[in-house]
């Protein structure tokens, strides 16, 4: 795993996974353009996040079975072929159907963090999980840049030909840069048996379901916000365009510096206290979110403390799960990943539905709770959590000295 190689998987996360919030500044426009009703507006984010999470569940485990490299390169073949029919759809029903393709393969994303996790030194993973997963982080926030400009210059379509372009040139660059062989021993499994495996891990796995709670809950309050931040800033005192609503994601991808900083924390066993603090950053960052249409200051203030607090504990989470069974490390975090997408698709339909019913403070009080049930939940299990670590940490201490005395051998 040289720096280069880490580098092209962030790159490769990061434009894969940007797609699934392409169309968040762009949501009034496309409602326009096809004659969409408010509901079907909130379908589109909606749908797409159930896409991404059935992907997690159902492609994601492929990544124990079969080869990594050629699962990766046929997901982005057949990204592109979903980004062509949403950049061409003529009406919403089209345009639906492609966005819950594209979700479905946009978790690509997932297949190569797990991957680079696999590839990596066990005492480093928590830096190489961190520097891939701020390639997610930096894909999710600009985004939204990059898709204001590209429609404010082109139309909203020109975004989704843009990204099959992007995605083809990946396929090829990976393809030909990924490790041909690997020391990954894959799954015997059928594949019904690789999905019921995912649903036995969790079930064993006290500290799984817990990490992926906080992911639920987490996402929940991320997805409030940017689903539902269009919505004020396009109307008076703002009044902005597509672009300056997209522009939001260069403050955001701060959180880029989080997912760094939280691996490096995690292997030196501060995973507990990053979880803490990350959790009571994420509530506070809703007291100036609450006072975006009075103040500018105030909403990048928010929008800075809440994407450092949620990428914080995502890293930490995966991290943490991951080295729980690195031999089954795609089911592990797609598994994890389907609460990311569960809560992600709750805070988008409930943050519209809201705004429309109750305006932004109410949407705020929504993020806020979805917060402080997160940071009441661990300080609830606050001592319950530290034995779980502890039993991680002691089973992978037992797992590198048998990877050593089997290497010896």
């Amino acid at each position: 795993m040289t720096r280069g190689v880490v580098l092209l998987f962030a790159v490769a996360c990061g434009a894969a996974v940007a797609n699934v919030y392409f169309s968040q500044p762009l949501l009034v426009t496309m409602g326009q353009d096809l004659d969409m009703s408010a509901a079907l507006v909130g379908g589109v984010v909606t749908l797409t996040q159930v896409g991404y999470g059935l992907g997690l569940f159902l492609l994601v485990p492929l990544g124990d079975k079969v080869d990594r490299r050629r699962l990766i390169v046929a997901q982005l073949l057949l990204l592109v072929i979903a980004l062509a029919v949403i950049a061409t759809a003529p009406t919403a029903s089209i345009l639906l159907a492609g966005m819950v393709a594209m979700g479905l393969l946009a978790v690509v994303t997932q297949t190569l963090v797990a991957f680079a996790a696999a590839l990596a030194p066990p005492a480093g993973r928590g830096r190489v999980v961190g520097l891939v997963t701020s390639g997610v982080v930096i894909g999710i926030l600009l985004a939204r840049t990059v898709s204001g400009v590209l429609a404010d210059l082109a139309g909203w379509r020109s975004v989704y030909l843009a990204s099959a372009a992007v995605a083809a040139l990946l396929a090829l660059i990976l393809f030909r840069i990924l490790p041909r062989h690997t020391d990954i021993r894959p799954e015997t499994l059928r594949y019904g048996q690789l999905l019921r495996s995912t649903i036995t891990l969790f079930a064993g796995e006290r500290l799984l379901r817990l990490r992926a709670l906080f992911a639920f809950l987490i996402f929940a309050a991320f997805s409030t916000l940017w689903s539902s931040m269009a919505l004020p800033l396009s109307e008076p005192p703002y009044s902005w365009s597509h672009s300056a609503i997209g522009s939001l994601g260069l403050i955001g991808a701060a959180g880029a510096l989080a997912a760094t900083v939280a691996g490096r924390l995690n292997d030196r066993g501060f995973s507990r206290r990053t979880t803490g603090l990350a959790l009571t950053l994420l509530a506070v960052s809703w007291l100036p979110l609450a006072c975006t249409r009075s103040s500018l200051w105030a909403l990048i203030v928010g929008v800075i403390l809440l994407d450092l607090a949620v990428q914080a504990v995502h890293v930490t989470n995966q991290t943490l799960i991951y080295a729980l069974h690195p031999n089954a490390g795609s089911r592990v975090i797609g598994g994890y990943m389907v609460f990311y997408s569960i809560g992600s698709a709750t805070g988008a339909l409930a943050a519209t539905s809201l705004y429309a019913v109750a305006g932004w403070g109410a949407v705020c009080a929504l993020g806020a709770g979805f917060s402080l049930v997160g940071l009441a939940l661990w300080a609830l299990l606050d001592g319950r959590e530290s034995g779980l670590q502890r039993q991680q940490l002691g089973s992978s201490t037992r797992h590198k000295a048998e990877s050593a005395s089997r290497r010896a051998r």
